[in-house]
């Protein structure tokens, strides 16, 4: 389970022949982070989502019998002054014992669900993962070529933002955001990220750079781009976008009303207010890390832990890339 600033996700697995087959899975807005961006602590309104769609978790891990399981929680709980008194809470109330993980192991993890998709051939890959309270990035270097090597052991650099989507539009509002706006925002976040871009600027010099992105920005800017009147995972998932359809569907955005936002299919009423920050984020990437594709994944870390425990179990003969 993949708690988030912004969002809830169970994902329930069983191992297959080479990866895994999901047997059950769980999604649910709940901005647990809700006013993070203003100040430091979880409000009870938010509090009271989560525990609420904690609970729906519990029921389905008891319904499944899973045997093992890993429950995580990222940028919102580590840093809410109250976060480990949340943590508690849903102990003693909900029966799930959920770990902060530290920012470093978000960024592995969000590697090792993903990772799968770059390119063979590509002699670097910068992958990012867009949250709801901070951005994961890290640096994979040296072509896969069907080698057994784990996504974690090319890691060459790594950082995680203090910026997400939620925490960056509440800072500059999500009503009407202008390009003026949009381009403070993706200001902030590249003076944010200009201390990775010198550790890992050589990346884009490589043969077959591309960047390879996980989160609902990313995800969402693919289903737009199809044109697609419901989002579809199965045609998302693993796309290639060009640097200028990133661009014409940022714009198209910008350009757009809240309304207009909400009523499109791949965004919706609950995060139409958080798309651009999620673009602005998206765009200060493409900047420090000019590349002419992007490939977008519709899995992360939810699938990283997944990989992880079934690694560390043994239940199959090493992958031959992960």
């Amino acid at each position: 389970m993949d708690l988030g600033t912004n969002n809830c996700r169970l994902l329930i697995a069983e191992p297959s022949y080479h990866e895994f087959r999901v047997v059950d899975a769980f999604s649910r807005i709940v901005r647990l982070g809700e006013g993070l961006g203003l100040g430091d602590r979880l409000a009870e309104g938010a509090i009271d989502r989560t525990v609420g769609a904690l609970r729906v978790c519990k029921a389905k891990i008891e319904a499944r019998n899973v045997v093992r399981s890993r429950l995580v929680a990222t940028e919102a709980c580590r840093h809410a002054s109250n976060g480990a008194e949340f943590i508690e809470r849903v102990r003693a109330e909900v029966g799930l014992e959920i770990e902060v993980v530290d920012r470093q192991t978000e960024a592995t993890l969000a590697v090792m669900g993903c990772a799968s998709l770059a390119h063979p051939k590509a002699g670097s890959v910068v992958i990012f993962d867009i949250g709801g309270g901070s951005t994961e990035l890290a640096w994979l270097d040296g072509q896969t070529g069907g080698d057994e090597i784990c996504a974690s052991e090319r890691i060459r650099a790594w950082d995680s933002l203090p910026t997400g989507v939620v925490t960056l539009a509440e800072r500059y509002g999500s009503t009407r955001v202008t390009h003026g706006v949009f381009e403070d925002m993706v200001a902030e976040v590249g003076g944010r990220l200009l201390p990775f871009a010198l550790k890992a600027g050589a990346a884009a010099a490589t043969p077959n750079f591309h960047l390879l992105g996980t989160s609902g920005t990313v995800t969402t800017i693919g289903g737009i781009h199809l044109g697609l009147e419901r989002y579809d995972r199965r045609r998302v998932d693993g796309m290639w976008m060009r640097g200028d359809d990133i661009e014409t569907v940022t714009d198209k955005l910008i350009e757009s009303s809240i309304q207009e936002r909400a009523s499109n299919p791949c965004i919706g009423r609950d995060r139409a207010d958080l798309v651009l920050a999620g673009c602005a984020i998206l765009e200060a990437i493409r900047r420090a890390f000019p590349a002419p594709y992007l490939r977008i994944a519709d899995r992360g870390l939810r699938e990283g832990i997944l990989m992880s425990m079934m690694l560390e179990d043994k239940v199959w003969v090493r992958r031959r890339r992960i």
